[in-house]
């Protein structure tokens, strides 16, 4: 039940004072003022009889009430019945209260208005709990937890709220954790290869059995693109291994109906057991359980059990080992996605995003291998063969402007700095018209070898992107750190701009400090012409989403927009 509001009458300084009643009185004749003393009281001033002054709205009334109280007067004047107001108003030091002021024509005998009489009642405790109710509301509506929504393919846990559970688990006792990877056991009867909608309904039917089939506090999250996860706590490592071998077992009978076709899957399962006291996290323990499932698939068998996670220095050289074969084997690819310049409404940069090819749905994004790979520090090869990519497309195409994402922990390594400038020159790439993008929500390992980085691509000539704006803790202490020429606000601020008032107000205020700061702002998530609108008259300088444009394949030459 939501608190109920004081009554006006039960506060103390709701009710008239003993000195008698605060009131004052306006006469047009010669503008003249006449307060009572309990009013002067009040507001902190000698008890003064007459004073004639033409600013004492401008003194004594909050300036955010200004508009309401002069209105309120106008009514009262042109109307000629009273009119009842509340407004704030301010002490000589400072401090403000609230009061119901009850405002009065006094009329001459012809009836004519010929001034105004006001009568006070502070209700400042009424009005500060009507505030506070207010404020929890709009805390209530305007607070979100993304991490707790749900996967909107299959309605499971996301990876990052998944993981915190097996945190969670690892702090509360002992279990396991099961990663089974599902794909169609057939192409698509187009011949085309596997259609991505295809995919998705399979995974949203799979993740519907393993509901129906695990146990009633088995939680479940989808971890990757055709990947679901199931933590199972408190249960021997028998029964878990005889959890697992069913649930695998079920995804390999079933038949799933789809809306326009029926197919069977093809299913592995890696499992990995926990105890409270493994030094392993959430994140190595899914890492674990994903190389068990590829161990599965090479092995041609159901399912891997790891009865014990995998020592820390193992499971490096492993991911290590599977980035170096992506990368041999052209595993991963660059995307690009256009960014309109508002100013002259033009495309005028490109972002370049790394796609990850899947064998079940072709290109994917990357966040999980990435997320990995930083946390394994294998990252910087990746990061590498990315800038490498950029920089023969710059060659290629030497007209383009284009921003080339890193990662927080090569932005961190002492070797980045090298590398990239012997790549523009081997390349022969044009420094202005490379930007490098760092992610604010990145850890970067080394502040002082970062800052040192962008310096000296500074210095080369290239500029300095801050991705993910006002998602992080950092994002305004970066702004201090680090030679930022270009500020991505996060979608997340974007994507329900135009009906979400709070949202309005935190991009006016990063457009206002980046603009204060010589910062450029790009609006990242613009999806409709309302939300281009809005944010033209909010300042942004570049807007970035799929009604600019959605990543696609590159193709070179045709990047420039002349």
């Amino acid at each position: 039940m939501p608190p109920v509001l004081p009554e006006p009458r039960s506060p103390i300084e709701d009710r008239t004072p003993a000195a008698g009643p605060a009131w004052f009185s306006y006469t047009a004749t010669g503008d003249h003022i006449v307060w009572s003393a309990p009013l002067r009281a009040m507001l902190g001033q000698p008890p003064v009889q007459h004073e004639v002054s033409r600013q004492v709205l401008a003194r004594y009334v909050h300036r955010d009430d200004h508009a309401r109280a002069l209105g309120a007067i106008t009514r009262t004047w042109t109307s000629r019945n009273p009119v009842r107001v509340t407004v704030r108003l301010l002490r000589t030091d400072g401090s403000w209260f609230d009061v119901d002021c009850r405002l009065e024509p006094v009329k001459s005998p012809d009836g004519t208005v010929r001034g105004i009489r006001g009568t006070l009642i502070d209700v400042s405790a009424r009005e500060r709990a009507r505030r506070e109710i207010a404020r929890l509301a709009r805390r209530g509506e305007t607070v979100q937890s993304p991490i707790v929504d749900p996967d909107p393919a299959t309605g499971l846990l996301t990876r990052a709220r998944f993981a915190d559970e097996v945190d969670r688990a690892l702090r509360l006792g002992g279990g396991a954790v099961l990663v089974i990877r599902v794909q169609p056991d057939r192409v698509a009867e187009d011949g085309e290869g596997v259609r991505p909608e295809l995919n998705a309904d399979l995974l949203h039917r799979a993740a519907r059995v393993l509901e129906g089939l695990a146990q009633p506090d088995a939680l479940l999250g989808r971890v990757g693109p055709n990947e679901i996860a199931l933590l199972l706590t408190g249960d021997s490592w028998a029964m878990a291994r005889r959890q697992a071998e069913l649930l695998v077992e079920a995804l390999r009978t079933q038949t799933f109906v789809l809306p326009d076709t029926w197919l069977r899957a093809r299913a592995w399962g890696g499992l990995v057991r926990f105890r409270p006291d493994a030094e392993a996290t959430s994140h190595d323990l899914l890492i674990d359980a994903e190389q068990a499932w590829r161990q599965s698939r090479e092995a041609g068998r159901p399912l891997t059990m790891v009865p014990h996670p995998i020592a820390v220095r193992d499971r490096q050289g492993r991911y290590r080992s599977r980035v170096a074969d992506a990368l041999d084997t052209d595993r991963f690819t660059l995307y690009a996605q256009p960014i309109l310049e508002l100013q002259s409404n033009r495309v005028t940069r490109h972002e370049l995003l790394l796609r990850v090819l899947d064998e079940a749905d072709g290109p994917q994004s990357p966040i999980q291998v990435l997320d990995i790979a930083e946390r394994l520090d294998a990252v910087f090869d990746i990061d590498l063969w990315v800038v490498e990519r950029a920089m023969q497309l710059a060659a290629d195409d030497p007209e383009s402007n284009l921003q080339i994402n890193l990662s927080g922990r090569s932005v961190g390594d002492p070797r980045l700095t090298g590398e990239v400038e012997r790549l523009i020159k081997q390349y022969g790439a044009t420094p202005e018209r490379l930007t490098f993008e760092i992610t604010e929500t990145a850890l970067i390992g080394n502040l002082s070898e970062a800052r040192r980085f962008a310096d000296r691509i500074r210095d080369l000539g290239c500029e300095l992107a801050l991705d993910d704006f006002g998602s992080g803790y950092a994002s305004f202490r970066y702004l201090r750190l680090f030679p930022i020429d270009l500020v991505k606000i996060d979608g997340e601020y974007i994507v329900d701009l135009v009906d979400n008032p709070q949202d309005q107000v935190l991009v006016r205020a990063m457009v206002q400090v980046c603009q204060a700061y010589g910062i450029h702002t790009v609006a990242e998530f613009v999806q409709d012409e309302p939300t281009l609108r809005l944010l033209r008259e909010l300042g942004v300088d570049y807007v970035q989403g799929y009604l600019i444009g959605r990543p696609s394949p590159l193709e070179p030459g045709r990047l420039h927009t002349p």
